[in-house]
């Protein structure tokens, strides 16, 4: 085990148990942690068994829920279940169902994300909604992009699910986020105010702890980005590991 102590986090060069091997609570993300691109790295699986019912998944993924994310996590060898995942995209959809439920909503994600909106009571649409919800848009047009900027213009409540600008791919190549699909409507709207309950905000850290009743001296957050997993952390009052992988997913 390779850990290096700094100011604001513990840095550690790969997953390995003993990192949190005191930990009551392990917090994790996602993406450049234990995978890239729907890759495992060959640490995260040996990582997540050791951890057992100790780790929740807590990620910027706006493009799943944690159900199919669960199964296809299941598919590549690594065991979480969904009950131990919080999705920025999903729970910003569940945050937005308690504050506006049946609302009109002008949803722009994945065909994943439109389904669970629909379960969870929106009205789907692009004509006069309530609200407008930016996700990760796997289906993203030009078209679709200037719908949403119409809808800001003219005033539209916007939420976005998370303002990550890309993840890590296998090589290290950023692959873009939500926060690049913010980057493009801002050099057509000069300004673009939103609300966001993803990572940096506590929102998704604060339910983790709630939900399994753990208290934040005795949990830790493992993450790679210290402007989200590491903000996440300092918000909460919780440990902060930063991993910085050198290799390439399995």
């Amino acid at each position: 085990m390779m850990l290096e102590r700094t100011n604001t986090a513990e840095i550690a060069l790969h997953l390995s148990p003993g990192l949190v091997d005191e930990d009551r609570l392990v917090l994790c993300d996602l993406d450049g942690c234990l995978v890239s691109e729907g890759r495992a790295y060959a640490d995260s699986a040996a990582f997540l068994d050791a951890c057992g019912d100790r780790l929740w998944l807590v990620s910027n993924n706006s493009t799943h829920c944690a159900a199919d994310l669960s199964a296809a996590l299941a598919a590549g060898g690594l065991t979480v279940p969904a009950s131990r995942i919080l999705l920025a995209g999903e729970q910003t959809l569940v945050h937005l169902a308690q504050l506006y439920p049946g609302a009109r909503l002008a949803l722009f994600a994945s065909p994943a994300m439109e389904a669970e909106a629909s379960r969870l009571g929106f009205r789907l649409t692009t004509e006069t909604p309530d609200l407008a919800l930016l996700c990760r848009d796997i289906q993203l047009t030009l078209e679709r992009l200037n719908s949403m900027a119409a809808l800001i213009h003219g005033g539209a409540e916007f939420w976005v699910a998370n303002t990550d600008n890309a993840h890590p791919g296998h090589k290290g190549q950023p692959i873009a986020e939500t926060g690049a699909l913010i980057a493009a409507l801002r050099a057509m709207l000069n300004r673009v105010q939103y609300e966001s309950i993803g990572k940096p905000h506590p929102h998704l850290a604060a339910l983790a702890l709630a939900k399994s009743g753990v208290n934040a001296k005795d949990a830790v957050f493992v993450g790679d980005n210290p402007a989200t997993d590491g903000a996440i952390a300092r918000a909460i009052g919780i440990r902060f590991i930063q991993l910085q992988r050198k290799g390439v997913p399995a």
